[in-house]
């Protein structure tokens, strides 16, 4: 049996990139086919909108494919990095499919199952640590992204922290002061040393405030926007 696993992070390039998901499963089945094996006796599992920063087996489709993977099995990803968060999450997984009897084919590393031997496991361990050097280089892209567009008014997350509202929608969000809970932010900032989180928290629902959510202040809540900026 050949089972076969595609992946793409995020919901949104489940929608916009079905390509990906596409030309993985094309890079499967073609080489089922190569092995002579039929529709059949190929098994296709599709993580749409998983990161790849879970371990296999703690994705629904991930863990659903280590459950079937039986001795004489071959498991293949069309990448490395679809199928795996790291270099280390990489070799422990390989070793356990080895020591199964589970064949793994990394197709963007070669065609041959890398559990077949030792120069083949040795590859791996060099390509698996490049794919480590390279995710890193993306998150500092993505850090230095997210940056420059809080600098520049842009919504970084969904939510955005209290004082703030969100306008606009999908990337062309902007994040923009709101001034009711800049004004409830400052008033915590002056009153906090003299009446503390609880007695805060008391004036503020005393006086008819409430939070974001229509929920009344909590002690936990005022302190930890006590030690929030607030914006001028």
């Amino acid at each position: 049996m050949i089972l076969g696993y595609c992946r793409v992070s995020t919901d949104q390039q489940a929608d916009d990139n079905r390509s990906s998901l596409q030309s993985q499963e094309d890079v499967i089945r073609g080489y089922a086919m190569s092995k002579g094996v039929d529709k059949f006796g190929c098994q296709i599992f599709v993580e749409a909108g998983e990161s790849g920063n879970t371990r296999l087996f703690k994705r629904p489709a991930g863990a659903e494919l280590m459950r079937i993977a039986r001795k004489g099995d071959t498991v293949i990803a069309a990448k490395l990095d679809r199928m795996f968060r790291n270099s280390t999450d990489a070799l422990v997984t390989a070793e356990r499919f080895k020591e199964e009897g589970i064949h793994l084919v990394l197709f963007d590393l070669g065609y041959e199952p890398i559990t077949s031997d030792g120069m083949s496991k040795l590859v791996f361990t060099i390509f698996a640590a490049l794919a480590d050097a390279e995710r890193m280089r993306i998150n500092e892209r993505i850090s230095e992204g997210k940056a420059k567009k809080r600098a520049k008014g842009g919504l970084t997350h969904r939510i955005p922290a209290y004082g703030y509202r969100r306008v606009g929608q999908g990337r062309e969000a902007m994040m923009e002061i709101d001034p009711a809970e800049q004004q409830i932010l400052a008033r915590i900032k002056q009153e906090y040393d003299r009446y503390g989180p609880a007695g805060m928290a008391y004036k503020l629902n005393a006086d008819g405030l409430v939070r974001r959510d229509g929920k009344p202040f909590t002690r936990s809540f005022v302190y930890e926007l006590a030690h929030r900026e607030v914006s001028q």
